[in-house]
């Protein structure tokens, strides 16, 4: 959710227009947390999803939950620990050791930020000095340095 709103302020910054719903069941009981964005050059026409062109699933309980909306031609980032059995379909697939590179960082709660970044890259979504200030200004103080190594590691790994 916390990537999905970034994502979203970056986007705005850049004129484009954003809805954005989130889901959140507790995780602790196997529960899906989700964000979903649509992404307009004008008004959205409807505020809720209904087919993906972009998706990001860090833990294999999302993978049901999403199949049947990925568009032919998507970008389905995975991590490839998490999720074991990936969805499959006609679209370009990327599974990338995105939870074990927050660990090596040194905090798995950054799992997302690298997700974020990997995303923005593949899918040029949206310009990473934008998404570098949003994640500045969003991180508190003590982890603006740990939040920018995250970013520069999602770069990197979608690039490799």
């Amino acid at each position: 959710m916390l990537a999905a709103s970034i994502l979203s302020s970056g986007l705005v910054a850049q004129g484009r227009t954003v809805a954005q719903s989130q889901s959140y069941e507790p995780t602790s009981r196997g529960g899906l947390s989700r964000s979903d964005l649509v992404v307009s050059d004008g008004p959205a026409d409807y505020p809720l999803i209904t087919g993906l062109d972009y998706l990001v699933i860090l833990d294999q309980v999302a993978v049901e939950e999403s199949a049947g909306l990925i568009r032919d031609g998507a970008v389905v980032l995975t991590d490839s620990k998490m999720v074991t059995d990936p969805p499959r379909g006609n679209f370009k697939l990327v599974e990338l050791p995105m939870l074990e590179t927050a660990i090596a960082l040194g905090n798995r709660r950054i799992a997302n930020t690298i997700a974020l970044a990997a995303l923005t890259a593949l899918g040029d979504l949206c310009e990473r000095e934008t998404l570098e200030k949003v994640v500045t200004s969003r991180s508190p103080k003590a982890y603006i340095e740990l939040n920018q190594d995250a970013l520069a590691k999602g770069w990197a790994m979608a690039a490799g």
